[in-house]
């Protein structure tokens, strides 16, 4: 195998893992914290904590390492070739998004273990923290899928 098959193959798998685990976190936050079961919600804000720990701090790292070390491999510059640096701004964006998710995530979390420990339902500071989950969530989410067509079409 070489070296540039392995590093595309881990720039494909990082793609898929800090997007599908992105996804598939905010999607359970989501339909859970909509349910207002706060037993549910304390379960699953820590595993949704733990997962982004694991897999999308990781593969957020990887992904611009291996996607530089590639374009120079291929002889492209990066911020001269239009798709790749329109791909870099999204990323930057998209990242700028979740580095405040993280905290918030963490904040949801402690949330709501305080309240299934006291036995109250979520404060109210538990919503406003959501809703700026949300409205993070959706430029980044916006960003990564521009970013995979941009990866797709390599328009001119």
């Amino acid at each position: 195998m070489t070296d540039y098959f392995l590093v595309k193959t881990l720039h494909i798998l990082s793609a898929t893992f800090l997007f599908g685990t992105g996804v598939g976190t905010a999607f359970y936050l989501l339909v859970t914290t909509l349910q207002r079961d706060v037993r549910v919600i304390a379960a699953v804000t820590r595993w949704v904590v733990i997962a982004d720990w694991l897999f999308t701090a990781t593969t957020a790292i990887a992904q611009p390492l291996t996607g530089w070390w590639l374009a120079q491999r291929l002889g492209m510059p990066v911020m001269d070739v239009a798709w790749l640096r329109w791909s870099v701004h999204l990323y930057a964006l998209a990242i700028a998004c979740w580095l405040p998710v993280v905290w918030l995530q963490m904040r949801l979390r402690d949330l709501a273990a305080a309240a299934l420990r006291e036995g109250t339902a979520l404060p109210r500071t538990y919503w406003r923290a959501f809703a700026a989950w949300v409205a993070l969530g959706v430029p980044a989410l916006l960003a990564f899928l521009a970013i995979f067509w941009l990866m797709v079409a390599k328009p001119a």
